[in-house]
């Protein structure tokens, strides 16, 4: 069995696996009569057909260590995940390695902050820590096989 750290998100580290979705240190312009900011395409939902959706998935939590067992991806659009809860998560990401999850990685992600996964990467699923979480989810809805599961070695994930 292996084991990785978690380490603090950043989105130069994660720009392989997508973005993250947090606020910008400036809006991108006023509206609303100046009383609302907007951070305008923080991401991008990519899609290969099919059409974008919105749903709320709910998660029960993991606590650590934990031991990943199954990766999953997404090859024709991309997902993205937001937390409606105040509480810190997980995104575990692996790059692709001849189409199977290569080396994963488990990124903290802090409260407020969610991650736009790019179509085709492996991800664990969702890991709230210490308590159920609900996540606002964006991803795609069409025809096609847009779900690749695989069972994988343990991979015990250490705070």
């Amino acid at each position: 069995m292996s084991s990785i750290k978690i380490r603090p998100i950043t989105a130069e580290e994660f720009a392989p696996f997508g973005e993250l979705l947090a606020p910008r240190d400036q809006p991108t312009k006023m509206i609303n009569a100046g009383r609302c900011e907007r951070h305008h395409a923080l991401a991008t939902v990519e899609r290969s057909g099919g059409e974008a959706i919105i749903s709320i998935f709910r998660s029960e939590p993991v606590s650590l260590p934990y031991d990943c067992t199954l990766l999953e991806r997404h090859p024709l659009g991309s997902q993205a995940f937001f937390p409606l809860g105040p509480d810190a998560w997980l995104s575990i990401v692996a790059p692709d390695d001849g189409g199977r999850p290569g080396t994963a990685l488990a990124f903290l992600v802090p409260a407020g902050m969610g991650v736009n996964l790019r179509a085709g990467v492996w991800h664990g699923v969702l890991t709230p820590l210490d308590r159920a979480a609900d996540f606002l989810v964006v991803d795609r809805e069409g025809a096609g096989v847009n779900l690749e599961e695989v069972s994988i070695a343990p991979v015990t994930v250490l705070p």
